[in-house]
């Protein structure tokens, strides 16, 4: 055996590759989250989400068109059950839609409480659909999970927890969270072996054409002219590395591990934006609260080690 066969460095198999592409997918909506943040008092939540789509499709089209050999253009021009990606896409049309709304009826707090349930959600979904059985291990780590990402949106705030109240902007959310759930498992369920980044384009373009009926009142209001430069750098942000690349990501995670395991990655967004704004400056949270953000992180863990799923 050659020395070069003995030093070879072991190929990162598949289930690796979905697991770093979902904490990559995380981050890249975490920051998402800090760089949106500085420029909502700006544009209209409605018209930034869809013009990160018009921002996104092009580029996930270029990409596509140029690693797609070209025995396979056909399919990514006219891809087979097109009937598949209005479904995807209008699912992801949906969350944001009814995200937009709820935020006018209730705090960004109330819906991160009910954003984590999704991975429940997921876990419950994928059985439906996919007959992927979640065991004792993965609903009591995704239980932990959820449990401090709550507690680190609440910021350890006991008694902000016991008042939560159920309105009708967390129905209306806890609806969108629904459609979020459902597209994840029916990723893997529609996938008839295209490539990740046609899967993704036509999905991306589903959700863009609902966000931009959506939208359209909001993007013609908008003083394009006169936007301070944030709001034109979260643009930039949100149509390439948030849009585009988060929807590669998200698409390649959920073809190569359990959608209730990718899901769960999710929830590492508290923690993700606790970091990134104390190292920008803007202050770390209290000890309770990170507290918080490591038994989320366990429970992640604990959920990745699981063989259950």
């Amino acid at each position: 055996m050659s020395l070069e066969r003995k030093t070879a460095a072991p190929a990162i198999g598949p289930k690796l590759q979905g697991h770093l592409a979902m904490a990559l997918f995380a981050f890249l909506i975490s920051f998402s989250f800090f760089i949106g943040k500085r420029a909502a008092p700006h544009i209209d939540p409605a018209a930034l989400t869809a013009v990160r789509y018009m921002v996104a499709i092009p580029i996930l089209g270029a990409i596509a068109f140029a690693i797609t050999p070209q025995s396979a253009r056909s399919t990514l021009i006219r891809p087979p059950a097109i009937w598949r990606f209005p479904i995807l896409g209008g699912l992801m049309g949906i969350y944001f839609i009814l995200m937009f709304v709820a935020l006018r009826l209730t705090s960004s707090v109330s819906t991160g409480a009910v954003l984590t349930l999704m991975p429940l959600m997921t876990a419950v979904l994928s059985f439906f659909l996919l007959r992927q059985k979640a065991g004792v291990t993965v609903m009591g780590s995704l239980t932990l999970a959820a449990l401090g990402a709550v507690w680190v949106i609440f910021r350890g705030d006991i008694n902000a927890i016991l008042s939560f109240a159920v309105g009708k902007g967390e129905v209306i959310f806890f609806l969108g969270v629904i459609a979020h759930a459902l597209h994840n498992p029916l990723v893997k369920k529609f996938n008839r072996g295209e490539s990740t980044i046609i899967f993704a384009l036509w999905s991306a373009i589903g959700a863009g054409a609902c966000l931009l009926l959506y939208g359209a009142p909001a993007l013609l209001a908008t003083d394009w002219g006169h936007l301070p430069p944030v709001v034109w750098w979260c643009i930039v942000y949100l149509g390439t590395v948030a849009t585009a690349g988060s929807y590669f990501l998200l698409q390649f995670g959920l073809l190569r591990i359990p959608a209730a395991k990718a899901n769960a990655y999710m929830l590492l967004t508290p923690s993700y934006v606790i970091l990134m704004e104390g190292f920008a400056g803007s202050g770390w949270v209290s000890p309770q609260v990170m507290a918080g953000a490591l038994v989320t992180v366990i429970g992640l863990a604990i959920l990745i080690a699981s063989p259950e799923v």
